[in-house]
């Protein structure tokens, strides 16, 4: 049985869009693509690589599939532990359009996205990543198939941009299993589910 997990970048604000660069996603007229870059240090490098060394397979959304395909098969394996991962380890995207992928070790799934994910843990040993793809990330969060969150927190306030947590996200409790931070200030906090949230009341009871 295969354990889904979900890195994401994040700021305080909660937003998740683009925080790689410019042209990774500026839909909506999302204006701070990279916002990412300038926390990035040596510590969150390390992290990286850790997190990418877990993994038994990567399991990516159409958008995340393009952009990786088109850097990850020019950057030299030897001695880079994070290209090598990515372009040697089974790679699944979610796609009802791509047909013939190129990138080595790629299968698509194109039938109903959470069944063929939930089949896919079943079928799977070993620390399945997903990398980025924000919208297949709600869609699975919204099934309870996400096993693991690991939510790197950085260090700034976007105001607007695509959050991962959205209005319509299913309430979820989580356990904290492990935090660490970085030089920059960024937080990384590992979660698992325990079920669903639950409410209380600091009201004291009337006589």
């Amino acid at each position: 049985m295969g354990t889904l997990v979900l890195p994401t970048f994040i700021s305080v604000d909660g937003v998740m869009q683009a925080p790689g660069g410019p042209g990774e996603d500026p839909s909506d007229g999302f204006r701070h693509e990279g916002w990412l870059v300038p926390f990035a240090d040596e510590d969150f490098g390390k992290m990286m690589v850790e997190s990418i060394r877990s993994a038994a397979g990567f399991l990516l959304g159409r958008r995340t599939y393009d952009i990786f395909a088109a850097h990850w098969p020019r950057v030299p394996t030897e001695g880079d532990p994070v290209a090598d991962a990515l372009n040697t380890l089974p790679k699944w995207v979610a796609s009802t359009t791509l047909t013939s992928p190129t990138w080595q070790n790629t299968t698509v799934l194109t039938e109903d996205v959470p069944a063929a994910v939930a089949k896919l843990k079943e079928q799977t040993d070993g620390t399945i990543l997903i990398q980025g793809s924000g919208r297949l990330a709600q869609t699975l969060i919204e099934h309870d198939l996400i096993d693991e969150y690991r939510l790197l927190q950085f260090p700034v306030i976007l105001g607007s941009g695509r959050r991962l947590f959205g209005n319509k996200t299913t309430p979820i409790a989580l356990e904290l299993i492990d935090t660490q931070t970085t030089s920059t200030g960024m937080l990384a906090q590992t979660y698992r589910p325990t079920g669903r949230a639950g409410t209380g009341t600091f009201r004291l009871d009337e006589d």
